[in-house]
């Protein structure tokens, strides 16, 4: 998978890849991720990507030229499965987009920011708006962070179990259940016994049963779903 992101602010996107298991997966090729400054896109001596509303109103609007350039440049070079476009008022996202955004072979995000962008990028170039949650940030580039960790997590070989993430949470809808290790009893609160009885059919039934328990207290909306 090949990730292009194109934000006015790089270095704030960067770090999240530079470590843990983002860092993991870029090092063995299994993603690639390229950062593109909108500023180098732009015209004139201070490099603007932004300028006032028509109509007026508080705040600026990303223009669509620099975009416009940017994207078509990289349109030139291969073929992309989705441009994507963070923002608020797009759809939020779970772990179904997730595993859909996963099986992608290249993909665009676009960061927001300012007040957002002209309308006539969305137009032109958006395949999928999402939003991380109902509130609004900065910026798309903590957004675009969050999106490609629970993209990349879900690629082939970056996790060193290929089961785990289909166990999380979210999968089938279900939060997921207690999780215990060493020591067997702390300060008086013991392990469930059931996990010790080495009846993996038995103690699958007991995740089941505590899926389904944990997701009614919690979550019950996901269970209407």
């Amino acid at each position: 998978m090949r990730i292009d992101i194109i934000t006015v602010l790089p270095e704030l996107l960067k770090s999240p890849f530079e470590a843990s298991i983002l860092k993991r997966a870029i090092e063995a090729g299994l993603v690639e991720v390229h950062f593109h400054n909108l500023r180098d896109y732009a015209t004139g001596g201070y490099k603007s990507v932004d300028d006032t509303q028509f109509g007026g109103g508080a705040g600026m609007v990303m223009s669509i030229a620099p975009i416009d350039k940017c994207i078509s440049k990289l349109q030139q070079e291969r073929n992309y499965d989705e441009i994507i476009y963070m923002t608020p008022d797009g759809e939020q996202l779970n772990q179904s987009i997730a595993n859909q955004t996963s099986l992608k072979e290249n993909i665009i995000i676009l960061c927001g920011h300012y007040k957002g962008v002209d309308q006539r990028v969305r137009d032109r170039f958006i395949t999928r708006e999402i939003s991380i949650g109902d509130y609004v940030l900065s910026g798309g580039e903590l957004g675009a962070a969050v999106l490609c960790d629970a993209v990349i997590r879900l690629i082939p070989g970056v996790l060193g179990n290929e089961t785990s993430a289909l166990t999380d949470s979210f999968q089938d809808n279900l939060l997921a259940p207690p999780i215990y290790t060493k020591p067997r009893e702390y300060d008086g609160m013991k392990v469930p016994e059931v996990l010790f009885s080495g009846n993996f059919g038995k103690i699958e039934k007991w995740r089941e049963e505590q899926a389904y328990k944990r997701t009614n207290e919690r979550r019950p909306d996901l269970l209407e779903d």
